[in-house]
């Protein structure tokens, strides 16, 4: 039997590596779940099937461009038409350029920057009231180290990350007095596939600089989501590191 009141969680780039390991997080704390991916319906609708069936939960899939206004803002009407109200924000999509500043076409900066961080205003300006009205909520923002000490090659990338970071210390301080906690995950070097695009040679020589001496799980940035979800709602506006000592 579940119980009386079901939290409702909606995750952006959630079809695989960090954000389906947040939902199977999710789903194991007994939340129903939103999942959004932009193109990899398959995943997602088989993602959905498993943790409905293995956790008795609710989910539901999007397919769209999470940097897109009107795609969210059509999510959040289906939320809502259903009579549901998103109690947890994880706004988790994310993607990468790897080059020159100067062979950077506009349209590939503003690709970035719409996904990486104008999704982030689309999305909270949206679950944002509902919380205040309800004077509860979390939201938590999936960063990088990029975005605080910068990388080469990836100008582009770190600047919406920076930004993601100045998001959440921002929204957290004007949600504190409505009890909604704002926070980020900074993360390091984590095996997912956007790091597919590097050599082994280039990740051995970055897994050389970290004292963990590998890189990191998504699974282990999931289980940092779970601890920030159960932390004392004093803990607001933090961007919170997990990278092996890294940076």
């Amino acid at each position: 039997m579940r119980e009386k009141e079901i939290k409702t969680a909606f995750v952006t780039g959630a079809s695989r590596g960090i954000g389906a390991e947040i939902a199977k997080v999710l789903a194991q704390m007994d939340m129903d779940l939103y999942l959004v991916c932009r193109s990899s319906e398959e995943k997602v609708r088989e993602l959905s099937q498993e943790l409905a069936g293995a956790y008795g939960v609710n989910a539901t899939f999007f397919v769209g461009d999470i940097g897109d206004p009107e795609f969210v803002a059509d999510c959040f009407a289906k939320i809502e038409a259903e009579g549901k109200t998103v109690d947890v924000l994880i706004n988790n999509a994310g993607i990468s350029y790897v080059g020159l500043l100067t062979d950077m076409e506009i349209g590939d900066w503003r690709r970035i920057m719409a996904t990486n961080l104008d999704a982030l205003f689309y999305t909270c300006r949206l679950a944002v009231p509902k919380m205040v009205h309800k004077q509860s909520g979390k939201i938590i923002n999936i960063s990088s180290v990029w975005g605080r000490v910068g990388a080469s090659m990836e100008v582009a990338y770190s600047t919406s990350k920076g930004g993601v970071d100045a998001f959440t210390k921002a929204l957290a301080k004007e949600l504190a007095p409505s009890n909604i906690q704002v926070n980020a995950i900074s993360c390091g070097l984590i095996d997912t596939d956007m790091n597919a695009c590097f050599s082994e040679e280039d990740l051995a020589a970055v897994i050389e600089e970290i004292p963990a001496d590998r890189m990191g799980k998504a699974g282990e940035v999931a289980e940092m989501v779970k601890q920030i979800l159960q932390s004392p709602s004093y803990l607001t506006g933090q961007v919170i590191t997990i990278d092996g000592g890294w940076q």
